[in-house]
């Protein structure tokens, strides 16, 4: 039988309503109008047909999405009329498409387009992933735990906390050690994991020895039960550079509290730049360049994402022989979020007061300077065998037409980054892709869509599978009995994937 996704042959069992499934190593029994353990291929009519609608993406934006029953097979005695495609406007994406399982078959369709006067060839594939994972970039000023602690889902180690970054949490998810390393368990919750991360959906985890997140890609962060508002405009001392213009005059003293670097405005050489007299203040921490300190308090959730509450925990000393009775003192974090006013009384201690205007603007300032917050997902993998055999059968040639910026590599229409070094290691935002994109197989593995574009000669010149290249109108055609094409718009901030000339294999 030949499917939606392509090259896949029906193989019944002993018996005779029971389709045989060989889309990948797992070979499910599936039972008539049962689905396989993916839930993507189905028993219907004692036939194997694949459940999930095949995405062509078009530039034109003229209609809503939409499904179009398929009924170009024999069965329906109804050819397909070519109306919803035309050349170079449609792009098939490798969403639904089908693996290439056993790795020596050819792509499930190769494509052939012409846009711009040249003539282009795509090798559309779903590839199973073992070798894949997701990088989770979190917005946040809070510490949500040691580097290098796990990463829980359902209490399964599923990743674990990397570096921070400028504002943000970075988390490594997924990867082959937890999906096979470990106990069936742990590979289980992993590919859920991931599967939900890459689908858009909203998962929990649990860090080590820190908070409790929910992540969604596009959407903003909940930390231990709270909804994250702000991306920190920057640390304390970018801050206090920021700002200390808008404070002179307004304030004698201002320290922006920070995890990482708190600022001290009349130490920092912003301060020194204005001629701010010394405020005899003198902050904990390990002091760097004047006016910038490090570890003034242990990671937390509190000020600054650091564990304090109270900001004048952080304030070592002050010095009777430089401050002042009266001393404006200004602490706020680098989102804007904490603040407090201070005055030095006569015996030269804090006390809390009432917020001038003017200073309350720039507190404002800095909250509007801080860009939303939110999670976003990176999904990471490797072109292994399947696919690189799927379009020659000399694979080291396509990794180097990529690396030579001859082939365009997409994932469902979308642009990826090819990581320099060996191989075909892409990473795409899984909110430039389709909505669905990302499927599974038990084994466990991740399924996810990736194309190849390049000229028709380039392809040639590769030893591509030139018997099995057709125009986008008669893959249709053939296509098999039952399949549904969805046909989605293209996102317009990604680049057209069938556009001719370099391709790099980068966004």
């Amino acid at each position: 039988m030949s499917e939606a996704e392509g090259n896949t042959e029906t193989r019944r069992s002993d018996r005779a309503d029971v389709v045989v499934c060989d889309a990948c190593p797992v070979l499910c029994r599936i039972r008539p109008d049962k689905t396989g353990a993916c839930g993507r291929y189905g028993n219907v009519g004692d036939m194997l047909v694949r459940m999930d609608p095949f995405v062509l993406a078009r530039q034109a934006a003229e209609r809503d999405e939409e499904l179009v029953p398929f009924l170009a097979s024999p069965a329906a005695g109804a050819e397909w009329d070519g109306s919803l495609v035309s050349g170079g406007d449609a792009f098939v994406t490798g969403i639904g498409a089908g693996t290439t399982y056993p790795d020596y078959k050819p792509a499930p369709f190769i494509v052939s387009s012409k846009a711009e006067g040249v003539d282009m060839v795509t090798v559309v594939t779903e590839g199973i992933f073992s070798y894949c994972g997701v990088k989770v970039k979190i917005d946040t000023d809070r510490h949500l735990g040691p580097e290098q602690a796990a990463v829980r889902c359902k209490g399964e180690q599923v990743g674990h906390v990397t570096t921070a970054e400028y504002g943000s949490q970075m988390l490594a998810l997924g990867g082959v050690r937890h999906l096979t390393g470990g106990s069936k368990k742990e590979g289980n919750v992993t590919c859920q994991a991931l599967l939900s991360l890459c689908n858009k959906q909203a998962v929990e985890l649990e860090i080590d020895g820190g908070a409790r997140v929910e992540v969604q890609a596009g959407r903003a962060p909940v930390i231990n039960g709270v909804t994250e508002e702000r991306m920190r405009v920057g640390c304390g001392s970018a801050t206090i550079g920021i700002f200390a213009q808008q404070w002179l005059g307004h304030a004698d003293e201002v320290i922006v509290v920070d995890d990482h670097i708190t600022g001290v405005l009349t130490e920092h050489q912003a301060g020194k730049f204005l001629d701010m007299p010394a405020s005899g203040l003198r902050v904990r921490g390990r002091r760097s360049t004047p006016g910038r300190y490090f570890q003034v308090a242990e990671p937390g959730t509190g000020w600054g994402g650091t564990n304090i509450s109270e900001p004048l925990a952080i304030v070592e000393k002050i010095d009777p022989n430089i401050a002042w009775p009266g001393l404006r003192l200004l602490m706020v974090s680098t989102t804007g979020e904490h603040a407090a006013w201070f005055e030095l009384d006569e015996d030269l201690k804090p006390r809390e007061a009432e917020m001038p205007q003017p200073i309350q603007t720039v507190v404002d300032r800095i909250g509007e300077n801080c860009e939303p917050a939110l999670s976003s997902v990176l999904f990471m993998a490797g072109a292994g065998g399947s696919l690189r055999a799927g379009a020659t059968e000399n694979p080291v040639r396509l990794t180097r037409s990529v690396k030579d910026s001859l082939t365009r590599v997409t994932a469902g229409g979308a642009p990826v980054y090819v990581w320099p070094g060996g191989g075909i290691t892409i990473m795409v935002d899984a909110l430039a892709m389709p909505d669905n994109a990302f499927g599974y197989v038990p084994t466990p593995a991740i399924v996810g869509p990736i194309e190849f574009t390049m000229p028709y000669e380039t392809y040639a010149e590769l030893g591509g599978h030139m018997d099995f290249v057709q125009p986008l109108e008669e893959v249709l055609r053939e296509s098999g009995a039952g399949a549904r094409i969805q046909m989605t718009e293209h996102r317009a901030e990604n680049p057209w994937p069938l556009r001719p000339g370099s391709a790099g294999g980068k966004p």
